[in-house]
C-alpha cells in the first residue's frame, strides 16, 4: 500500500469527524425540513378537501358555512341541480385557492429554511425576489386583477351558476365561475367569456326576486276603469292556477294610469314574482290580457309577438 493510500486512510476518521456537520448533519436537517414540509402541505390538502365535499347530496359543503349564500333555494335551481352544481363549482374554486396559497407557503418556507441550513446570506436572495415580483407584477397586472375579482366574487356570492346576469354589454345565463372568467351564454345561444378583472358593475336578475312591470296601452278613448279591472282579473286568475301559483310570490297589482298621450293611456300592472321567472309570466300576461281586451272590444296597442327574455337555466 503505498504512503498516500495509507495516509488518506489514517486521516479520514479525523476529516469526517472536523466536517461531519456539513456531511451529516445539515443533510439529515434538509431532509427532516423537506419531509416536515411534505407532510404539513399533505395535511393541510386534506383537510381541504374535506371541507370542499358535501357531507351529503344536496348539503352545503363546509367551506361555504362561513360565507354567504346570496342564492335562494328556489324550486327552478333545486330542480335542475343548478343549486348543487353552483356550490360545487364555488368551494371547488375557493378550496383551489386556498390549496395553491397553502402550497405557496408551505414551500417557499421550507426553502428558506434549507437555504438557511446551506449557510446561504438570505437578505439579497430577498431583496432579489421583491425586484422580481415587482417586475412580475407591473407585467402580470391585468392577470393579478383577474385573480383578485374573481376571489372576492366568489366569496362574497355575487353570482354563480344558474344566474342570469347582465355584464353590460353581455346578458346571459352564468354556465361557468372561474377565478380569472366567466363564461354565460345569451337568448341567442353566443357564449360569451367575460374577464374578472374587467366587470366594473354587475346585475343579477336571480337574487331575491323579480318584479314583472307590464304596461299595457289601450286607446285613449277606451273605458279605463274597465281595462283596469279586467287586467287585474287575468292577474289574478293567472295566479290562482295551479301551474302558475309558484311563479309568484305575491298578489298582482294594477298601480293605475301610467302616461297618457292623445292617442292612448298606458296603464300599468306589476307583480312580484321568482327570479328568472318574470319573462315566462309577462309573456303569459300579454297574452291573456290582449285576448281579454279584445273580447271586451277595447283597442289595445300591445304588440302581438313580444319579445322575448333570457330563458330560464336548465340542468
Amino acid at each position: 500500500m503505498s504512503s498516500d493510500r495509507r495516509h488518506a486512510l489514517l486521516t479520514l476518521p479525523k476529516y469526517l469527524h472536523e466536517h461531519s456537520r456539513v456531511l451529516i448533519e445539515i443533510p439529515i436537517r434538509i431532509v427532516v425540513i423537506i419531509l416536515v414540509a411534505l407532510i404539513f402541505r399533505a395535511i393541510l390538502v386534506r383537510m381541504i378537501n374535506r371541507a370542499v365535499r358535501p357531507i351529503r347530496v344536496g348539503e352545503v359543503p363546509r367551506i361555504l358555512r362561513p360565507f354567504k349564500e346570496r342564492v335562494e333555494n328556489s324550486a327552478l335551481l333545486e330542480s335542475t341541480g343548478l343549486l348543487s352544481e353552483r356550490r360545487d363549482q364555488r368551494a371547488a374554486t375557493i378550496g383551489s385557492v386556498l390549496k395553491s396559497g397553502v402550497s405557496f407557503t408551505v414551500l417557499v418556507i421550507a426553502f428558506l429554511l434549507v437555504l438557511s441550513e446551506l449557510g446561504i446570506d438570505l437578505a439579497p436572495f430577498i431583496a432579489g425576489t421583491s425586484i422580481v415580483g415587482v417586475a412580475l407584477g407591473f407585467g402580470a397586472q391585468n392577470v393579478v386583477k383577474d385573480f383578485l375579482s374573481g376571489m372576492f366574487m366568489m366569496l362574497e356570492d355575487q353570482y354563480g351558476v344558474g344566474d342570469v346576469i347582465d355584464f353590460d354589454k353581455a346578458v346571459g345565463t352564468v354556465e361557468a365561475v372561474g377565478l380569472r372568467t366567466t363564461r354565460l351564454r345569451d337568448n341567442n345561444g353566443t357564449v360569451w367569456y367575460v374577464c374578472n378583472g374587467e366587470v366594473v358593475r354587475v346585475g343579477n336578475k336571480s337574487q331575491g326576486y323579480a318584479q314583472v312591470v307590464l304596461d299595457v296601452p289601450i286607446a285613449a278613448t277606451a273605458d279605463i276603469s274597465a281595462a283596469s279591472s279586467a287586467m287585474l282579473a287575468v292577474a289574478q286568475q293567472l295566479h290562482g292556477e295551479q301551474a302558475w301559483a309558484e311563479a309568484f310570490l305575491g298578489e298582482p297589482e294594477v298601480q293605475g294610469v301610467e302616461q297618457l298621450t292623445r292617442e292612448e293611456t298606458v296603464i300599468r300592472l306589476v307583480a312580484r314574482v321568482r327570479p328568472v321567472e318574470q319573462w315566462r309570466v309577462a309573456r303569459e300576461l300579454r297574452r291573456r290580457i290582449r285576448e281579454r281586451l279584445d273580447r271586451m272590444d277595447i283597442e289595445s296597442h300591445l304588440p302581438a309577438e313580444p319579445s322575448a327574455g333570457p330563458a330560464p337555466p336548465t340542468a
